[in-house]
């Protein structure tokens, strides 16, 4: 019988501390150590795309990295973390959503899961899921996957270079429908490599009116001060500009957002994970996996 992703996590956790290692070649030691059979292994999920043993230690791992147990090193690699160290010297006989409950960044990986963007997305039931219809469980589970999509692209997006992350904002531009469909709407005027980007992308197709943008790609724990707002409120009276998108993969300080508001100039600022969901919902940076069709009785056709 293949296990569950819950009982999957000290496996996985076990595995992370022997040094830095890959999802698949996890994926395949456990499978023997687990004695799966070949039939087992080679078990597909509905989209046929993934095995389902496969998408456990992966689901797994993404809860592992929401506790800041194991963390990604580069692609489709991680190892154990000082926390993870600490809870295996516990030597726990099991390792659940209970166990990461205590772990203020896991509770909060939970709670994003109930709090969709309502502007993209219905709002997320409060129902347990042993309690919730077949249609509120669908969306339980689909704000989960969410969520942990939401981390995993921010920590992508921060660990890219310079030359992806501007192309990743220009085109997130362009997809929300900003300088129409002229190839060069969007265009990057800042070169300076400092982990930033400064660009210039036309409101209209015609290009009269023109926003311009300035994007610092930051770890989650440096925020955005209001002085950093000022300079660029100053770059944009520099170029006669009365619109601004202030882009950043961490987070705004209070005083910066109240900055931001008693400018004259129109900034909008952008902070991660408002970031991360734009760019799920406008499928830039992100794909399509899998769409499931609800079907309805039609009634008209019985009538």
């Amino acid at each position: 019988m293949i296990p569950d992703y819950q009982t999957l996590m000290l496996p996985v956790l076990k595995q992370s501390a022997k040094g830095e290692v890959r999802v698949s070649d996890v994926v395949e030691t456990l499978a023997k150590e687990l004695g799966l059979t070949a039939e087992e292994q080679e078990q597909l999920l509905p989209s046929g795309k993934q095995t389902t043993f496969a998408n456990r230690v992966h689901w797994a791992k993404t809860y592992l990295t929401q506790a800041d147990l194991v963390r990604s090193t580069r692609r489709a690699h991680f190892v154990v973390t000082e926390r993870g160290k600490e809870v295996l010297a516990k030597t726990p006989t099991k390792i659940d959503n209970d166990l990461l409950q205590q772990f203020e960044e896991f509770r909060a990986f939970r709670e994003r899961s109930k709090s969709l963007d309502t502007a993209d997305q219905a709002e997320a039931p409060t129902t347990p899921i042993q309690q919730a219809t077949p249609d509120e469980e669908m969306r339980i589970a689909h704000a989960r996957i969410n969520a942990a999509l939401t981390d995993e692209l921010l920590d992508r997006v921060r660990q890219s270079s310079p030359a992806i992350f501007e192309r990743l904002i220009v085109q997130l531009l362009l997809s929300i429908g900003y300088g129409g469909t002229s190839e060069d709407a969007g265009r990057a005027i800042g070169k300076s490599g400092d982990d930033g980007v400064d660009g210039v992308i036309d409101q209209d197709p015609l290009g009269v009116d023109q926003i311009y943008i300035q994007a610092k790609r930051y770890q989650a724990a440096n925020s955005i001060g209001a002085a950093t707002v000022r300079d660029f409120f100053g770059a944009l009276s520099l170029k006669r500009a009365t619109k601004g998108i202030f882009v950043t993969t961490s987070s705004f300080s209070q005083p910066a957002i109240e900055t931001a508001r008693g400018l004259g100039s129109r900034i909008v600022l952008i902070e991660g994970k408002h970031l991360a969901r734009l760019l799920i919902h406008y499928n830039v940076g992100t794909r399509d996996e899998e769409v499931l069709r609800i079907k309805k009785l039609d009634e008209d056709f019985f009538e």
